[in-house]
């Protein structure tokens, strides 16, 4: 392992990996171009390299280099697995935080002096020259791990499943606490309302508690409070000083009309989970554009390099004619104006060398940079060279009834647009059920208690509850009582304990309706609804009519350049030999350098036709494949849509 270039190490040590196909099973593009006499074969070209830039192109590690040899004796191969592109459960676990042990260091962060500093692009390289040959899969799976755009359309389903934990937040229950203290001194208004003293003074301590939870079933609130007071003040005629009052609270808020039905509770959180669901499939179609895209750069390259491999021979042709046309001109057997139309054929050619290797180099950086295969840092990425050439093998794609077929069943686009649909349906029936009146129901029932310190407390009369004895009451016989004593005694603890006999308590019932005359905007608000229901139906109906469109087109094309393929390889042929005739021709000196001019002009634009139609047969595949919704499966690129349904424990109940 240690011999692997970086991409052989990054395809060994990683799980994602595409599988080989049988477009891997290219027939050999050997380029027919003119070759010289043997005479001519020893000429120097002036032709230019095709990356003279770049260092020698390095060979990815065959199937022994990383696991074992092929078991059948044959060629090894580079056979890595299933490419993997879900969006797992734990995508956003990287964004999220701890609910409680991150509290602090978010609370420390608060009070840091921080300055939002715009990042600054740094290089170690502006480009890596280093190149690997690398086949049409090796680059698709070096494009999903690497680029960044599509890595950023990856994050909308994250995203996604954060909107359907917040949906689901709604069940979780809120606890609430509050600590306060009160004290109040104010002036007595008379000699009699507490002698001694000018001022009445209260002291309250509260702590209390709360605790409510919407419910996932009847999207009712209920509620439960804990409320503790004290109160002391330093007046004598309160009974019981200080007292402590305990109180407990039970409440339930439940509509019975709007806002209430069969999974309405839900109805929001289904409502994300369908937009989370939306969103992986929005990410397969950008997937099913983005592979179709790095097949057409990689092809894009293998077109390019083939074109200047014709414009490098024509130029090699035309030189060598410079070379015997001026020699015979010398030799007075030829006229001059033969070896000029030779020296313009010749710069001509060599313009037309230029202008292929700027193709090249434009269709090398496209590559490179979709690709973003980078691992020095650099600018501009690591070359990519194509080590795959098309294959002009007919390809059975069956009918373009199948392929129809095959779209309904399989294009991500259009499943996206179905599950829009799916929300569209949600939205109605939550309009549908804001339409009802308001009718809801509140309940409450709450119990308390009283303990303290319970003073025997007298009046100018013996009360007939009197059950002790106050020296400053009135005269009674000895032994008997003057004064009542309230049977609060106790501390909190007391005070809690009886709280429990229910014997001070309260409830209440209420049943609360309301409804707008007109009911004019939640009709409105459905009627809305419903239309946007209709448009993206409609909107479903347009998408599959343009698939099918294209589905019918990328199928004929297809045909066609199966067809092409055929013709233009024959058309090379006949070119090849009509060459050679006037080849043989002009050397007897019964054909002119115009002619062979035409003739060598002829092939070169026969050769290029059958690049085209070559690279043409293998982005028709791709735009068939893309069109269908089956250009993953043909890669083995495995993505399937996960079911976004959350189910944390407070949503259960």
């Amino acid at each position: 392992m240690g011999s692997l270039d970086p991409i052989a190490r990054l395809l060994a040590g990683l799980e994602l990996h595409l599988p080989s196909h049988r477009m891997m099973r290219g027939s050999d593009f050997t380029m027919r171009t003119v070759l010289m006499a043997a005479a001519l074969a020893a000429i120097t070209t002036t032709g230019l390299p095709i990356r003279s830039a770049c260092a020698q192109a390095q060979p990815l590690p065959t199937s022994a280099q990383i696991s074992n040899q092929n078991p059948a004796g044959g060629e090894n191969k580079l056979t890595p697995s299933v490419a993997t592109s879900n969006i797992s459960e734990s995508s956003a676990a990287q964004f999220e935080s701890s609910p409680i042990l991150s509290l602090p260091e978010i609370f420390a962060r608060q009070w840091m002096p921080r300055t939002e500093s715009v990042p600054t692009d740094t290089f170690s390289l502006l480009e890596d020259d280093q190149s690997h040959k690398v086949t049409l899969k090796e680059t698709i799976f070096l494009a999903l791990r690497n680029n960044p755009g599509l890595g950023s359309v990856a994050l909308d389903p994250v995203a996604a499943t954060e909107s359907v934990t917040g949906a689901n937040a709604v069940f979780d229950p809120q606890i609430s606490s509050q600590l306060d203290v009160q004290k109040q001194a104010n002036a007595v208004s008379s000699p009699f309302q507490n002698p001694g003293s000018d001022a009445i003074v209260q002291k309250l301590y509260d702590w209390n508690f709360g605790l409510s939870k919407v419910l996932s079933y009847t999207n009712g609130t209920l509620g439960l409070t804990f409320n503790n007071d004290r109160e002391l003040t330093n007046t004598a005629f309160s009974p019981v000083n200080p007292v402590y009052t305990p109180t407990i609270v039970m409440s339930l808020s439940q509509p019975l009309l709007q806002s209430f039905g069969w999974n309405f509770a839900t109805i929001n959180v289904r409502l994300a989970e369908s937009a989370q669901r939306a969103s992986q499939l929005n990410y397969a179609s950008s997937i099913n554009d983005f592979v179709q895209r790095i097949g057409n750069d990689y092809w894009g390259v293998v077109q390019a390099d083939a074109n200047l491999k014709v414009q490098q021979a024509a130029l090699l042709f035309n030189n060598d004619l410079v070379r015997v046309n001026r020699a015979n001109v010398r030799m007075g057997m030829l006229a001059k104006v033969n070896l000029t139309e030779a020296l313009s054929a010749a710069a001509t050619a060599l313009a037309n060398v230029r202008a292929a290797q700027a193709a090249v180099d434009s269709a090398d950086t496209t590559l490179r940079q979709d690709v973003a295969y980078n691992p020095q840092d650099a600018l501009i990425a690591q070359h990519l060279e194509p080590a795959q050439e098309p294959d002009v093998n007919p390809t059975e794609e069956g009918s373009g009834q199948a392929a129809l077929k095959k779209m309904l069943q399989s294009s991500p686009a259009l499943a996206g647009m179905r599950e829009s649909i799916r929300s569209a349906l949600i939205q109605v029936q939550y309009a549908e059920n804001q339409t009802l009146p308001q009718l809801n129901l509140g309940m409450q029932f709450g119990f308390t208690n009283e303990a303290g310190n319970s003073k025997c407390t007298a009046t100018i009369s013996v009360p007939s509850t009197a059950n002790c004895f106050d020296p400053t009451g009135p005269t009674v016989p000895p032994g008997a009582n003057n004064a009542a004593e309230l049977p609060f005694s106790g501390g909190y603890g007391s005070a809690l304990n009886k709280m429990f006999d229910f014997a001070f308590y309260d409830y209440a019932a209420v049943l609360g309706f309301s409804m707008p005359l007109d009911n004019a905007a939640p009709e409105a608000a459905l009627a809305q609804a419903q239309i946007s229901l209709n448009q993206t139906r409609l909107q479903y109906r347009q998408a599959l009519y343009q698939g099918a469109l294209q589905v019918k087109s990328a199928f004929d094309d297809l045909v066609a350049y199966q067809q092409q393929v055929e013709a233009t390889a024959e058309a090379t042929s006949y070119a090849q030999e009509s060459l050679h005739d006037v080849r043989l021709e002009f050397r007897e000196g019964t054909a002119t350098t115009n002619q062979l001019l035409q003739y060598q002009s002829n092939l070169v634009a026969a050769q290029n036709n059958e690049v085209l139609a070559q690279v043409g047969l293998e982005n028709g595949r791709l735009a068939l494949w893309h069109a269908e919704g089956t250009l993953l499966d043909h890669f083995n690129i495995n993505f399937q849509v996960r079911n976004p349904h959350q189910t944390p424990w407070y949503s259960r109940f």
